[in-house]
């Protein structure tokens, strides 16, 4: 019986190193670690940056072509603890942390003393809401608590595109498709999930730049389908998911936002120096 292969930690072909580096001899070992700095730079590089041929495909189902994703991806020796830490701070980011119990100071009534202290055989008994009866307090209960933790965005962008890297071999891309449902129609869409190679019983995640609105309420109605934009992208929807599915420009989008680095921030660096330099000047001029 052939078993469907699942994205997860222990599926995902980035988490592994490679096996030749484990059984390398000790003189391998030393070669390794007395290489020049520069090599070592060049080494990190090309495992900092993941490409991948993945086809493309038709809205018939056939392939017309390939395209090629070039993601950024954390070294194998750090890449399964930065997934692991975005995907922690993902789901503890969404706890609300609004528990709240009562404790015996708390609780309405118990204000009177149940019965006498002695004479009566029993325990004796201050309250009716103490801990130990029910409808009294509670003990060490859980209070509002803020469950949120910081990530700073490069590592978080590091983790998407190291889980989007190695997910790459269950992944396809296809041609849009938004005008092609002139009606909502979920039978239609299973159909064109079948034509690609999509098994509707499994976990399938569809990244669209757009979605029109006959496809959203024609994949709603499908449990095991993830209908997700750039904006809703997340990271455990991509290790959830045993198949990718991106759009043409979805593509475009991650090359550009998970590939090359950007240099945005830097430029704005140099920008506001170069204002303040010229601030400075012309007060230099204006004291003269």
């Amino acid at each position: 019986m052939a078993t469907s292969s699942s994205l997860s930690f222990f599926s995902s072909t980035i988490f592994f190193s490679n096996p030749n580096t484990i059984h390398s001899s000790k003189q391998q070992q030393k070669h390794l670690i007395f290489k020049s700095k520069q090599q070592q730079f060049s080494i990190r590089s090309e495992a900092a940056v993941a490409a991948a041929t993945i086809p493309i495909l038709s809205f018939d189902g056939t392939e017309v072509g390939s395209t090629t994703l070039n993601l950024k991806s954390a070294p194998l020796d750090t890449a399964r603890a930065v997934v692991h830490r975005g995907l922690t701070t993902d789901l503890r980011n969404q706890r609300r942390g609004t528990a709240s119990t009562l404790t015996r100071a708390q609780v309405r009534g118990g204000g009177i003393k149940p019965y006498p202290q002695k004479k009566t055989g029993r325990a004796r008994r201050g309250s009716n809401r103490t801990p130990l009866r029910p409808g009294g307090g509670v003990v060490f209960g859980p209070k509002p608590k803020d469950w949120s933790v910081k990530i700073n965005k490069k590592e978080k962008r590091l983790a998407i595109s190291t889980a989007l890297s190695s997910a790459t071999q269950n992944a396809i891309v296809v041609e849009e498709f938004d005008d092609k449902f002139e009606k909502p129609k979920t039978k239609e869409f299973i159909d064109l999930m079948r034509r690609w190679g999509l098994d509707p019983k499994e976990k399938s995640l569809f990244l669209m730049t757009e979605v029109s609105d006959n496809v959203i309420l024609s994949s709603r109605n499908i449990s095991t389908l993830k209908m997700l934009t750039p904006r809703t992208l997340n990271l455990f929807d991509i290790l959830d998911s045993e198949k990718l599915v991106f759009t043409k420009s979805a593509v475009e989008f991650l090359n550009e936002r998970y590939g090359n680095d950007d240099d945005d921030d830097d430029w704005e660096v140099v920008d506001e120096e170069e204002e303040d330099g010229g601030e400075v000047e012309e007060s230099a001029e204006s004291s003269e």
